[in-house]
């Protein structure tokens, strides 16, 4: 082997290109914190203000993988670089996953609702993907988490029993869609909770299958209701009455748009979470996030979307254990060993985020070595980085990708007076 290979070989840090999704959904422009990522990594990149700019991919995903930045390095991609180089993974890592990378890193900017959906668990995935590989492309499950970078809506969950009899009683049109014998058999139920989930899927599941006719006639009639109310200067909560309209301004004449009396309304304020495990219906509406989750691209849709809808798997898979939203939201816990590092860890063994908030006054700080493999984004602040497992000394600024394989430190030399905030996707097993 020739030096310069032998020198190849050892580097082990290295920056990264992500892929940009250009999904219809996206916010415009520079409204969209994906483009203003993209614009302060690179600064040839040329953003239009009309283009949506809808999701960063930061992984291996065939869909999305990201590009290695040094010409130096032989492989072009991040998969080719961890196929050549499985022990950049970490071993516990590497065995427990077939020499994949687990997870696949992203920040989405929502301008208008996603499909309401959910993800399939590994079993179900496998069996979607053998039947219908043209829609799931993927055999793994997708388990996913959001971190709010700016205020960030979305549906999550069953709301509690008593929150959706109250929307039968106020929107008698949602009461037409779910049926007298369906919602009378709720509101007995609401006295005997283990009964609660088998009745919340016979409502759900008539209200989603009824004819086409018969919902677009009563969503007509209850936009025209609220659109009335509203103007009179009425009180609309009681309809959900500022989504309705707005959803169903982006999906006229959409089911889905009948969802928001089913599922809770959540509301993350910068820096919180939320934990979306496999039949968890939902649907993000508004906003900036983090988002990382099992390296996969299964979903399950059945409206708000112009993609392919399977309603009845999703009403076959889904959880319909009743929550309020608060139960849906979560903080990072500060790890006591490092007062700049917050951990989100959800409940699988495929991912978890490290928020790093580097202070002002911090002249240099070390991203510590972890026995798996990460991808770091900054989203604020400038450093110079070094490694003895990079090729030389890299500028890191608003935007910047770093892929640190296992068992690597990196010390950053900051040079801005605002200190730094970064995230660091990982699998700590």
């Amino acid at each position: 082997m020739s030096s310069d290979a032998a020198a190849m070989e050892e580097v082990r840090v290295f920056p990264l290109s992500g892929v940009v999704q250009n999904y219809a959904w996206g916010k415009l422009g520079f409204n969209s914190e994906v483009a203003k990522l993209i614009a302060g990594s690179d600064p040839l990149v040329i953003i239009e203000d009309d283009k949506p700019y809808a999701e960063l991919w930061m992984g291996a995903h065939p869909k999305g993988d990201a590009l290695i930045k040094d010409n130096r390095i032989r492989q072009k991609t991040l998969s080719q670089w961890i196929a050549d180089y499985p022990g950049c993974l970490g071993s516990k890592v590497k065995d427990t996953f077939q020499g994949q990378l687990p997870f696949l890193f992203k920040v989405l900017s929502v301008n208008t609702a996603l499909s309401i959906q959910a993800h399939p668990n590994r079993e179900l995935a496998a069996k979607l993907h053998a039947q219908f590989p043209q829609h799931y492309p993927d055999e793994n499950h997708k388990p996913e988490m959001a971190i709010a970078l700016t205020q960030f809506e979305g549906l999550c969950g069953f709301r509690p029993v008593q929150e959706i009899l109250g929307f039968l009683k106020s929107v008698p049109e949602f009461h037409t869609l779910v049926g007298s014998d369906a919602a009378a058999e709720l509101r007995r139920s609401a006295e005997d909770a283990g009964h609660v989930p088998a009745v919340l899927r016979k409502c759900f599941t008539h209200m989603m299958n009824c004819e086409k006719k018969v919902f677009v006639d009563q969503l007509n009639v209850l936009v025209k209701r609220v659109t009335e109310e509203a103007a009179a200067g009425k009180d609309t909560s009681g309809s959900n009455g500022d989504l309705l309209l707005r959803l169903h301004s982006h999906f006229p004449g959409d089911i889905g748009c009948f969802s928001i009396y089913f599922l809770n309304r959540v509301t993350l304020q910068p820096g919180e979470a939320m934990f979306l495990g496999a039949n968890e219906p939902h649907a993000y509406l508004f906003g900036d996030c983090i988002e990382c989750m099992a390296c996969s691209d299964n979903t399950v849709r059945a409206g708000l979307t112009p993609k392919f809808i399977d309603v009845s798997t999703l009403c076959e898979m889904l959880d319909y254990s009743p929550a309020p939203p608060s139960a849906k939201i979560f903080s990072p816990v500060p790890d006591p060993s490092d007062p700049c590092v917050f951990l989100y860890d959800p409940p699988v063994p495929d991912f978890t985020v490290i928020k790093i908030q580097v202070p002002a006054a911090t002249k240099q700080y070390l991203l510590s070595p972890l026995d798996c493999a990460g991808i770091l984004l900054v989203v604020q602040g400038e450093a110079t980085a070094s490694s003895p497992a990079a090729l030389s000394d890299l500028h890191l600024g608003r935007g910047s990708v770093l892929f640190i394989s296992a068992n690597e430190g990196v010390i950053l030399h900051t040079l801005s007076p605002s200190g730094m905030t970064m995230f660091r996707a990982c699998c700590l097993l």
